[in-house]
């Protein structure tokens, strides 16, 4: 069935759907990995020839990570949790998926798409800002062209905090609802205005868990203007 969309709208839209979640990888030297999690991207990374930067707050889960890294070299781990915020205290809370849910927000309407998902206990942590902890542990932003963020819901707290980094950045990824997953959350339409409003667009933006309420989760990158 023919779209109903204006021509140049559907153009649009199918070249955003068609390209590769992932293809921009091929474009930068550097990843910056926020909500790293075991770093289950690693491999891919690799073959990339891509060095790495993860960071993940859970310490239970960064001993995984660190392990998992072993065998690169060029991929390295810090722990800590990244906010918009030096040194403020987050409840930050564990979910019982090996902490892929995990999050400083209640869950909400995430339970639409993962009924059997909840939090089994909470730990009391300390935001840094991005800028603050490449300066603690000495590492280099002119490194990393990319940054992805997978932290459940608080992508926008992220970006907020390394506003000074940004312009630095080719492409930026991220694990986003278009809808209220996680109370207060970051959404689709909160991360576009964000990021059009800081000089970039959307590159790719791919759908891949539904809700039957209406909305969807979306691995959405944007790339910085020329």
């Amino acid at each position: 069935m023919k779209s109903s969309w204006p021509r140049a709208v559907y153009r649009r839209v199918k070249r955003l759907l068609g390209r590769e979640p992932d293809g921009f990888l091929r474009s930068v030297s550097g990843v910056i990995h926020v909500g790293a999690n075991d770093g289950e991207e690693r491999v891919a990374y690799d073959k990339f020839g891509l060095r790495v930067l993860w960071v993940e707050p859970i310490p239970t889960v960064f001993e995984q990570l660190e392990s998992n890294l072993a065998p690169f070299p060029k991929q390295r781990a810090v722990q800590a949790l990244v906010t918009d915020r030096d040194d403020r205290a987050y409840e930050f809370h564990i979910s019982n998926n090996e902490g892929k849910s995990s999050s400083i927000l209640d869950l909400k309407e995430h339970r639409d798409i993962w009924p059997g998902v909840q939090y089994t206990k909470t730990l009391s942590l300390q935001g840094v800002t991005l800028p603050s902890l490449l300066q603690r542990h000495e590492i280099d932003p002119a490194a990393y062209d990319a940054l992805i963020m997978d932290t459940q819901g608080s992508e926008l707290l992220v970006l907020q905090g390394a506003e000074a980094l940004l312009p630095q950045f080719q492409f930026i990824k991220a694990e986003v609802a278009d809808f209220e997953a996680y109370a207060g959350c970051c959404q689709l339409a909160d991360l576009d205005a964000f990021m059009t409003g800081h000089g970039f667009k959307t590159y790719s933006k791919t759908p891949f868990a539904r809700r039957a309420e209406g909305g969807a989760y979306y691995d959405v990158t944007y790339r910085r203007n020329a």
